[in-house]
């Protein structure tokens, strides 16, 4: 039987400073020369990803942006879940109106881009802005209308808590939304993506384009419960929320203890 293991990143995989740690980078390496079938499922895009596990050799394809890719480790997009443009121009005209300033990924011309109007962000936007200052997929832009170009496939809008509340109440039943503090920074954060665009679709996915016959997943967070409800065996971390801790088939090692490492160590 050939079991595929995909893990999330922040607060799971990764200590919190966050990285991948030694141990964890040789522990996972050596598994996946074995041929260990190891993959990740996170809310980043593959070039943040790479930044924190720069000491892991991932060999199979990755899932990024909360299930809206599937892409290989060059980054080449296997698989997509997108908005239908209609839906995306509607979020992005309502984000508009209640005088938000989002950042906007979306492809052009079949490169990933992040946009935003500059000079118009929060402090909270462009702590992030700045972090990705030499990302290649960032573009500033000096109006409005250049945030509808491309094909729309993520909304990430941070800061403001009463606003943002009011958009997630809005766009939750319609699509995957996912609010929540962020770890890091302690700031709110709203992510919209396509209905169809969640973890554990991609997973399935995934699944199928390896030709495994079961699922072993790893996960702190509230956007891992759906990954959680579709694999054959879920692992919470010590540090994991407790409504996905309530789910899981055990609870291991916290992620600053190589909880994941150690767990595939000792299983597979």
């Amino acid at each position: 039987m050939k079991t595929l293991y995909i893990t999330d990143l922040d607060g799971t995989l990764l200590d919190s400073t966050p990285k991948t740690s030694e141990y964890t980078n040789h522990t996972i390496n050596s598994l996946l020369e074995k041929g260990v079938c190891i993959s990740y499922a996170t809310a980043r895009s593959l070039v943040t990803t790479k930044k924190v596990t720069k000491g892991l050799h991932f060999k199979y394809p990755l899932v990024v942006h909360n299930g809206t890719f599937i892409v290989d480790t060059n980054g080449i997009i296997l698989h997509k879940n997108t908005f239908l443009q209609s839906d995306a121009h509607c979020i992005l005209n309502t984000v508009l109106k209640h005088n938000l300033s989002p950042v906007v990924f979306s492809l052009i011309d079949g490169e990933q881009k992040f946009s935003y109007v500059e000079n118009s962000v929060n402090k909270a936007t462009q702590d992030f802005l700045d972090n990705r200052i030499n990302d290649p997929r960032n573009r500033g832009v000096s109006s409005k209308d250049s945030l509808f170009d491309g094909e729309l496939y993520y909304f990430t809008l941070i800061g403001d808590e009463e606003k943002l509340e009011v958009l997630y109440d809005m766009f939750k039943d319609a699509y995957q939304c996912y609010y929540q503090r962020d770890m890091y920074s302690g700031e709110f954060w709203l992510e919209i993506t396509p209905k169809c665009a969640t973890k554990a679709n991609a997973v399935l996915q995934l699944k199928k384009m390896l030709g495994c016959d079961k699922i072993v997943a790893f996960g702190d967070g509230i956007n891992d419960l759906e990954m959680f409800s579709i694999a054959d065996e879920c692992y919470a971390v010590e540090n994991a929320v407790e409504i996905l801790k309530e789910k899981s088939t055990a609870i291991i090692e916290n992620n600053n203890c190589n909880g994941v490492a150690k767990w595939l160590l000792k299983h597979t």
